[in-house]
């Protein structure tokens, strides 16, 4: 084994310029992958957190009577996904706005009447809150006499399910790419260190020297290579994470979210991921080669 690990560190360091364009396309490649696996990770965050606080306002016709809101919050109440429901009568309402504009307070001054209805405010259990069962709920509280409008933010909420739908198709188009573009690299790169040592290797070959014996330095080769370019990928990426967070706390209200860098488990999957690039480099290589 020692003597493997010899031999693949010596082709290394025989071949510099080949196995620097090796290890520098599968930091790129990893440097890719982990930016969208790392965006892919806070954008859950982030919507996760939202989805904790979703909820539905549902506003009432005018002139229901104010004995029937208690039978109507338990109707409300009993349908299946709905966490806790909440009354606010429309003169609270106009306080909480009155309160929330309290700069544009002249807009209030010449107002005769509280133009703003009765309403419920509705949260959902967690299982409840995606954009199928939330329209589901909206439509069964459009179904009742009193409710007037139902409101949860319907565009934006599609919009932005769809566009990280979108994202995550995209992430996973370049993810392979970037794969196969590695593989390809590795593969040549070894295929040419191949070809300059054929002579010695058809004399191994000769003398009774196993295919094993052969292909162990070139796949522990393409280990190297590939724990080298996934170290170097995840040290950039690290590098521009801090920056960029550094600049996201001193833009943005402390608090308002957080934005957090991969896992120990992640970031040893992703060297993992990387040496396998290099070996199945190497093994689509060795396997044209020997044939």
């Amino acid at each position: 084994m020692i003597f493997y690990y010899k031999r693949a560190l010596q082709d290394i360091i025989d071949h510099k310029f080949l196995n620097a364009i090796t290890i520098i396309t599968i930091a790129i490649s990893i440097l890719i992958v982990s930016a969208f696996s790392l965006f892919f990770v806070n954008a859950n965050e982030i919507i996760n957190s939202w989805k904790k606080g979703i909820r539905i306002m549902a506003y009432l016709k005018p002139g229901v009577p104010e004995v029937k809101i208690p039978e109507l919050k338990q109707k409300i109440k009993r349908i299946n996904g709905i966490q806790d429901v909440r009354f606010i009568p429309k003169s609270k309402a106009l306080q909480l706005l009155k309160k929330q504009m309290k700069r544009q307070s002249s807009l209030f001054e010449n107002l005769k009447e509280n133009p703003l209805p009765d309403a419920f405010e509705i949260r959902l259990i967690a299982s409840s809150q995606n954009q199928d069962k939330v329209e589901i709920i909206a439509t069964r509280l459009e179904s009742f006499p009193q409710v007037d409008e139902v409101e949860y933010g319907k565009k934006w909420l599609g919009r932005f399910t769809n566009f990280f739908n979108l994202f995550r198709l995209i992430g996973y188009a370049m993810g392979g790419l970037f794969f196969m573009a590695a593989v390809l690299i590795v593969a040549n790169t070894i295929r040419l260190m191949l070809y300059s040592r054929r002579e010695e290797v058809e004399i191994m070959r000769l003398v009774g020297a196993t295919d094993r014996f052969i292909k162990a330095p070139f796949y522990i080769q393409g280990l190297i290579q590939g724990t080298f370019g996934g170290i170097i990928g995840i040290t950039i990426l690290f590098i521009t994470f801090m920056f960029i967070s550094s600049s996201v706390d001193q833009g943005f209200s402390p608090g308002l979210f957080t934005i957090k860098f991969l896992s120990p488990g992640a970031f040893f999957g992703i060297i993992l991921y990387s040496m396998f690039v290099g070996w199945i480099g190497c093994y689509i290589s060795l396997k044209q080669f020997l044939k």
